[in-house]
């Protein structure tokens, strides 16, 4: 076998594709950069395997077992019934650099590779993208050449892991408790996560991790894999018995696909979600700075410092009153805050969470003149307005569903078991869709939200197009994109929240079209700790919301007291969801000084790069963000429970440039523990030191022995 290899690198990651004379091209090296790949394809070149095939396997950047391949495949389909095993003839291999690419910390500046295969009935297109901050992005799409319909089963991107991915990291969770880390060896089979929620799901595994053994956010060497789609998805990490030829196993990703969901007439293509890749020799923080870089590189991006937001939702409740709401509005602008949001409750017919959804027009009983008052007067005060939205679904009970049940995403003459009160509209169907748009449209365009609350509080249960009884997952997540994509190009301005009820719409998919994500419904400051932490892994702090919530929570029943639901919220895109007109003088003393802190750090916050300490004591938790340029980093370290420790010892400070010397300073202005009294360090009741970096990085700074639910806020600056 003829060989070439085609050398991508970027950010200190090479992605190195061999193209042998026949078949399918194949990923000989994806991780450390490599300065000269000379005979990696001579030195990758698998035996074959004891009572195996004949002679060796690879592989491909679509496997099947055509190719000797026994894993989950990577394209799977029929014409009619008569399965496809492809054997694929390479047309074309094209290498492109990408538009704009630019140098990011390491030598060349990425590319792309795209393939182009035929067999009997099928094209195949394959699409590999280096990013300049070593991101990998990969799709695949296939069109049908046959006569006959082409029943698309799988399709899928799959790369090769090394030996040295020994363990693999996913999370889980539950609503109010999303993005909880498990871990196990990934041992001989299949580690797989399949979501069938009809969106991206509270318990959505975000990134599959595969990595050396006992990796952290700090140290190991690790390979991620984000598949960027909102409906039904699946994530697998599998090693075989006889290994995967030159590789010791494989990660994949893609979208779900149920039953004929994908049916190709001739000429027809299905393309797959782009999947996400990141490889880091630096842990979890080096894996997801390449995603935080190259998120904030998109043209689309949002530029202007993340808005301070309050919103109404667990101040009032449905209890819409324009007096109590105008009151709200002028403590809030008393304080700082920048955006006022309206959440649920002022369209028709809802008092409550079981009617009027779907009926998208203003009650005028709660509302005789509109929200033109309410708006104005928080125009008036120098704040932008936001509002509460859940148009993919409607109430039974109201006008919208009364007129047509027919367009509930439904199986004819049976509904799928009820939650929240609510049913799905199939945005599908044509007139479905253009009462949806027309309603937003109008909404928008009279009252000029800056900000809209885009709610989605339902799985999606037995998701069916009536009449024709065809699975419905596919198509609804393409028209929820094609609503957001249309309303966006007629409202340029407008950003958009992605809440699905908290965290359960969370990926690349939805937020090519949003401009921040809701985490969770959960503001209790505890758990949104771990939360946030685990977020990270994927996205920037400007593109998540945490709130400050109520001295109680909401939804844990937990008490926290005011300087640590603060810290909690403040390296976020950060805002208010609080009746805070019935604070004290001193507490809104307090809240006037954090949101002036936060407006203070932003820059910081929402350019540098978030960093996480692996820390031996599991009852503390240290989370940061350091500038790019190493010349700033603010940290939060905060005490989770009680410790078998009498002191904490020193904590290391993660990220920061060895080489410098910095002015550590306890914010004090942060927020003081109500209980820290004495016992303080020496140079915390100075209040400020002068250390190097050397010295906080491998050696630590002692802090204070904190009580459970307690945090303090760190400042450095280059010296």
């Amino acid at each position: 076998m003829t060989y070439r290899t085609i050398r991508l690198n970027a950010a200190g990651t090479a992605l190195v594709v061999g193209v042998p004379d026949d078949g399918l091209p194949h990923v000989l090296h994806w991780g450390a950069d490599l300065p000269d790949d000379t005979g990696i394809a001579a030195a990758s070149a698998p035996p074959a395997a004891h009572n195996g095939v004949d002679v060796p396997t690879w592989v491909s950047l679509v496997p099947t077992q055509g190719e000797g391949w026994r894993g989950h495949p990577g394209i799977a389909g029929h014409h009619e019934g008569r399965v496809t095993f492809p054997a694929w003839t390479v047309r074309s291999v094209d290498v492109d650099p990408l538009e704009g690419a630019a140098p990011d910390g390491g030598s060349g500046t990425g590319g792309a590779v795209t393939v182009r295969a035929v067999t009997d009935g099928l094209e195949l297109r394959c699409e590999l993208r280096l990013e300049a901050s070593g991101l990998v992005r990969a799709r695949n799409t296939v069109t049908n050449t046959a006569g006959a319909p082409w029943t698309l089963d799988t399709l899928r991107v799959t790369m090769p892991l090394p030996r040295e991915a020994a363990e693999v990291l996913d999370l889980t969770g539950r609503w109010c408790r999303e993005r909880a880390p498990q871990r196990q060896d990934l041992s001989m089979g299949t580690r797989m996560r399949a979501s069938r929620r009809g969106r991206t799901g509270h318990d959505s595994t975000l990134l599959l991790t595969a990595g050396s053994p006992g990796f952290g956010f700090g140290h190991g060497e690790v390979w991620g894999m984000h598949t960027a789609w909102s409906g039904d998805h699946v994530h697998l990490a599998e090693r075989l018995p006889e290994g995967a030829g030159h590789a010791d196993a494989v990660i994949a990703g893609g979208e779900l696909l149920h039953p004929g969901e994908v049916r190709l007439a001739e000429g027809e293509s299905y393309s797959t979600p782009w999947v996400f890749l990141s490889w880091s020799d630096r842990g979890l923080d080096g894996m997801s700075s390449r995603f935080h870089r190259w998120l904030r590189a998109r043209p689309g991006h949002p530029a202007q410092p993340r808005p301070v937001v309050l919103n109404t939702w667990e101040a009032v409740y449905f209890d819409h009153d324009l007096d109590k709401l105008r009151r709200l509005a002028d403590t809030a602008a008393r304080i700082g805050v920048e955006r006022f949001v309206l959440d649920d409750g002022w369209f028709r017919g809802r008092r409550d969470d079981t009617a009027g959804l779907g009926d998208w027009t203003v009650d005028t009983g709660v509302w005789p003149d509109g929200l033109h008052p309410l708006f104005d007067h928080v125009r008036s005060l120098g704040m932008e307005v936001g509002l509460w939205v859940e148009p993919e679904m409607a109430n039974p009970d109201s006008d919208l569903l009364r007129a047509h049940p027919e367009w509930i995403l439904a199986a004819e003459g049976h509904l799928p078991p009820p939650s929240r009160s609510q049913q799905l509209l199939d945005l599908s169907r044509p007139e479905a869709f253009r009462y949806v748009f027309e309603h937003l449209d109008a909404l928008i365009t009279e009252y000029r939200p800056d900000y809209l609350k885009w709610d989605h509080n339902r799985d999606l249960l037995e998701p069916v197009h009536a009449p024709t009884g065809a699975a419905g997952t596919h198509r609804q997540t393409l028209a929820v994109y094609e609503l957001l994509d249309r309303l966006r190009e007629r409202h340029p301005d407008l950003e958009i929240e992605s809440c699905s009820s908290g965290g359960a719409r969370v990926d690349l998919g939805i937020l090519e079209r949003t401009d921040r994500v809701w985490a969770s419904d959960c503001n209790d400051p505890l758990e949104r700790l771990a939360l946030q932490r685990w977020t990270s892994l994927l996205l920037p702090p400007e593109l998540v919301g945490s709130h400050v919530g109520g001295p109680v929570s909401h939804t844990t029943g937990r008490a926290a007291d005011l300087s640590f639901r603060c810290l909690a919220a403040l390296l976020s895109h950060t805002g208010l969801e609080w009746d805070i007109t019935r604070c004290t003088e001193d507490e809104l003393g307090a809240l006037t000084s954090w949101i002036a802190l936060h407006k203070e750090l932003r820059p910081l916050l929402h350019s540098g790069d978030p960093v996480h300490a692996d820390s031996p004591d599991p009852s503390e938790q240290l989370d940061g963000v350091v500038s790019p340029d190493g010349g700033e980093a603010v940290f939060r370290y905060a005490r989770l429970a009680t410790s078998a420790r009498a002191l904490p010892g020193r904590v290391r400070l993660p990220g920061l440039r060895e080489d410098r010397t910095y002015r550590l300073v306890w914010r004090r202005d942060a927020g003081l523990p109500s209980t820290l009294q004495h016992a303080l360090p020496a140079w915390c009741a100075e209040g400020e030191a002068t250390v190097s970096g050397a010295v906080l990085t491998r050696a630590g700074v002692q802090l204070p022995n904190l009580n459970p639910s307690q945090a303090l806020l760190l400042h450095l600056t280059e010296v």
